[in-house]
């Protein structure tokens, strides 16, 4: 296989979460790297866990991210379909094929047979496996005689396709990441190719599928690290070339021990979905980091970094230059280890970055009421209150002042800023506000500065009483700027409501 192409094969039973979310990245920013393709498959067999819309959230998961599959079952492409449920006679036809082989056979078992026959073990003290020490005393094709086995056939009794584990071989197995091993088939059990209803399960659908699709690279979770070698067996079974494997560490938990959950986001007040998702069956919403007001493309830094670093230890990339750098061979052994604070880090310097008009249309569709603001306004309130802002609706909550007068007054701040001469001051500052034609901040900033110096006043006898009474509290950008942003009628409105509060 010399064109590089690589799957991201979800299964549609729920939210995609953080790892899914990092192993479509990596998939995608490999291809890229190497000029290949990337194709999203929908591995949808497992119709008892199926959940309505997850597939759907899944395709609106990796959009947002920008992670834009080049072929996928809403785009379509030349190995369509790309739905496991759509691809039944694929299957069957190789299910005839392998069944072909020394390497497949079929169990009649019932599921009641086999839970009998576990009972015993346990009751021994042992673990049962379905293997090659104890397959010949089944039922199944291998211990049955011809006629047995037709009889069950013609009776129509269900039963499932296993695979036929060799005895005693050693699999020299190697992986991307991880580098070489080896395994004994001795250890591994004798898997279930086939379901009962006839689909195949995950194991032989997703060999048959990277095959026909011509997938030349496979990168998923050090979770199927112990179906390597049944995987590969299954591509000599079949005459196939396998692909190359890479399999990813675990995203640990804030605390470095086991795998990241949606609990541990539950926990310590972080998503670990992309974006919202409501269950269908419960109704709960779990959030997501876009509803959180995390910017794609810093959410998408975040996550390339949990388990690859690129060279120099840059840390802040646009996907261009993730795609650019990309190397599988520096992807980390070791679990990656998920913080909030750094997630938060990394949206701040995304917040910085980001153009006042760019945020300017972030803050429009965010859902806040920014009723009676115009853009000119919004704009200079961004450009204040951006450099402190990790989220864009910091940018509100931080400066709500500027949409709504205050409804009361910070009572230290109170207390420290206004005395016994402070509302006649104020009063006649007003006086010299409304008279102030350009209400400019450099204009204000000097008009306020003579009235102090004119009344014999230090600026802080002026500017803590004058933002108190703009914001309510002795907190905001400087306060020419806050006059300007408010405008001459608001401003002094609000200097005269403080000044009738503190009578």
């Amino acid at each position: 296989m010399e064109k590089v192409r690589v799957r991201f094969a979800p299964s549609p039973t729920g939210p995609l979460h953080l790892g899914g979310v990092r192993t479509a990245l990596y998939d995608y920013l490999f291809a890229k790297n190497q000029g290949g393709e990337f194709v999203l498959r929908i591995e949808d067999t497992d119709t008892a866990r199926y959940v309505e819309g997850a597939e759907e959230y899944i395709e609106e998961a990796l959009e947002w991210c920008g992670i834009i599959p080049d072929e996928s079952p809403k785009k379509g492409g030349k190995f369509a379909p790309y739905r496991q449920s759509e691809r039944r006679d694929i299957y069957d036809r190789y299910t005839e094929q392998i069944l072909k082989t020394d390497y497949a056979y079929l169990a009649f078992d019932t599921p009641e047979e086999l839970d009998a026959i576990r009972a015993e073990y346990e009751a021994k003290g042992d673990v049962f496996s379905y293997d090659n020490k104890t397959r010949n005393r089944l039922r199944n094709s291998l211990a049955l005689s011809e006629e047995e086995i037709q009889k069950l056939l013609a009776e129509k009794t269900p039963y499932v396709v296993r695979f036929k584990m060799p005895v005693d071989r050693i699999l020299n197995l190697e992986d991307i990441i991880r580098g070489k091993f080896s395994v004994n088939t001795n250890t591994l059990d004798d898997k279930v190719l086939v379901k009962n209803d006839g689909m195949p399960t995950y194991h032989f659908a997703n060999i048959i599928d990277d095959h026909e699709m011509e997938i030349s690279h496979v990168i998923r979770g050090e979770e199927w690290l112990p179906s390597l070698g049944l995987h590969t067996l299954l591509y000599e079974a079949m005459g196939w070339e396998a692909p190359q494997f890479a399999h990813l560490s675990l995203i640990l938990k804030p605390e470095g021990k086991g795998k990241l959950s949606k609990r541990d986001g539950d926990k310590f007040g972080f998503p670990v979905f992309p974006l919202d998702f409501k269950d269908p069956a419960t109704g709960i919403v779990s959030k997501g980091y876009r509803e959180n007001g995390y910017l794609p493309d810093a959410f998408i830094n975040m996550v390339a970094l949990l388990g690859w670093s690129p060279a120099d230890d840059k840390e802040i990339l646009t996907l261009d230059e993730m795609c650019k750098e990309f190397d599988l061979h520096k992807v980390h052994k070791a679990g990656a280890r998920f913080s909030k604070e750094k997630s938060e880090w990394f949206n701040h310097q995304y917040m910085q970055m980001k153009s006042d008009e760019e945020l300017l249309e972030i803050l429009k569709n965010s859902g806040l009421d920014l009723s009676g603001a115009s853009d000119e306004k919004l704009l200079k309130i961004i450009g204040l209150m951006k450099e402190r802002a990790t989220f864009p609706k910091d940018i509100y909550e931080n400066g709500k002042f500027f949409f709504e007068a205050p409804a009361s007054y910070d009572e230290k701040a109170a207390k420290k800023a206004w005395n016994e001469e402070t509302s006649a001051v104020l009063g006649e500052l007003a006086e010299t506000l409304a008279a102030t034609e350009n209400f400019n901040a450099e204009t204000l900033k000097q008009a306020v500065h003579d009235f102090a110096e004119q009344k014999g006043l230090g600026m802080g006898k002026v500017m803590m009483p004058l933002r108190l009474s703009l914001v309510g509290e002795l907190k905001g950008p400087d306060v020419p700027d806050i006059l300007e942003i408010l405008e001459k009628e608001e401003s002094i409105s609000r200097i005269n409501n403080a000044i009738n509060n503190f009578k």
